[in-house]
């Protein structure tokens, strides 16, 4: 191959056509003689155990803490990301790890699953595969945390490996992700294929939680909220409100604490488990969907479960300590 060599990526909708030596959208997926090359295999920007309910994912093994694993690129350049400074800086320093790594840290700290996670891992896929198939042989749960931005065929091979996730919906409309989140241009199917992804992974049985970062001016009207109500409500899925603050390239006002408050008790009555984010003093509660009684109770990251109880040997989900009824949070 000489150096004319193209590399066609089809991981995720962008559909990259790599020229020899250069690199995909991502940053990280780059051609080397006409196939892929992966130099950012293994590279990891942190290592660290962490509160499971800072991925956020509230309803799978709450206060607990797990072994999260960073990564470097995405394939989304959203204004305000609030991690820009590895997500579009993949030549950041990092370590280079084997899957074997990062499965024995996870056994050395006493860890029950692996988050992936902070940078967007799909586009990692290579590794993330390798790294998760290795887990889940070692009896490691695997717990994504990502933009849900890929195409399916990569998505079902990845989420066959997954226990849970907590899938970012950005927004409800086409035309932010695809002219100002970076989806674009990609055949106007950005926000269909995250639907695609988040739907997957609810069919699939994976415990899948979403959050909305809330960015004033760009999703917090009503109709667009309405819509994201109707399809996280039609799988039943918990909702994590998260509040934006000015960062990478966004200077609009932080997200107004009182005005996220509002949005959950407006639509408490269509979804049941809505949650608050990146707020300072947040409580989040989770009530017994019968009794009303607290199951879990959350303050920041402390947390505390005074109302759960385990079930019969088996059983998938706690039950509630004060009616018994099964709640949908996994133990």
């Amino acid at each position: 191959m000489g150096k004319n060599s193209v590399f066609l990526c089809g991981l995720c909708p962008h559909g990259c056509s790599i020229q020899d030596g250069e690199f995909g959208l991502c940053g990280v997926r780059g051609c080397k003689d006409g196939e892929v090359f992966l130099p950012f295999y293994g590279a990891v920007s942190s290592l660290a155990l962490d509160p499971i309910e800072k991925k956020p994912l509230y309803h799978f093994r709450p206060g607990s803490m797990i072994l999260s694993l960073g990564f470097l690129g995405c394939n989304l350049s959203c204004p305000f990301c609030q991690n820009w400074h590895i997500s579009q800086n993949p030549d950041r320093a990092s370590l280079k790890l084997k899957p074997q790594d990062i499965v024995s840290s996870a056994l050395q700290k006493d860890s029950y699953a692996i988050a992936y996670t902070y940078s967007e891992p799909l586009v990692h896929v290579e590794f993330l595969l390798d790294c998760m198939a290795l887990a889940r042989k070692s009896g490691i749960a695997n717990v994504l945390v990502t933009n849900g931005y890929i195409n399916k065929e990569a998505a079902e091979e990845i989420l066959n490996l997954a226990d849970a996730a907590n899938i970012d919906l950005k927004c409800f409309s086409e035309k932010t992700y695809s002219q100002i989140l970076g989806g674009g241009p990609c055949n106007g199917n950005a926000l269909e294929t995250v639907l695609d992804f988040i739907r997957l992974s609810h069919s699939k049985g994976v415990h899948t939680e979403i959050t909305t970062l809330i960015v004033p001016g760009l999703n917090d009207n009503e109709p667009e909220l309405d819509e994201c109500v109707e399809f996280i409500g039609s799988m039943d899925l918990p909702w994590h409100l998260s509040a934006y603050h000015p960062s990478y390239k966004f200077n609009a006002p932080a997200t107004d604490p009182v005005y996220i408050e509002s949005i959950k008790k407006h639509y408490s009555k269509k979804i049941k488990y809505i949650y608050t984010g990146n707020i300072s003093g947040e409580v989040n509660d989770t009530l017994c969907s019968a009794c009303n009684a607290v199951l879990v109770r959350r303050m920041g990251y402390k947390t505390e479960t005074p109302g759960l109880v385990q079930g019969e040997a088996g059983e998938k989900f706690y039950r509630c300590k004060n009616c018994g009824g099964e709640t949908k949070i996994i133990r």
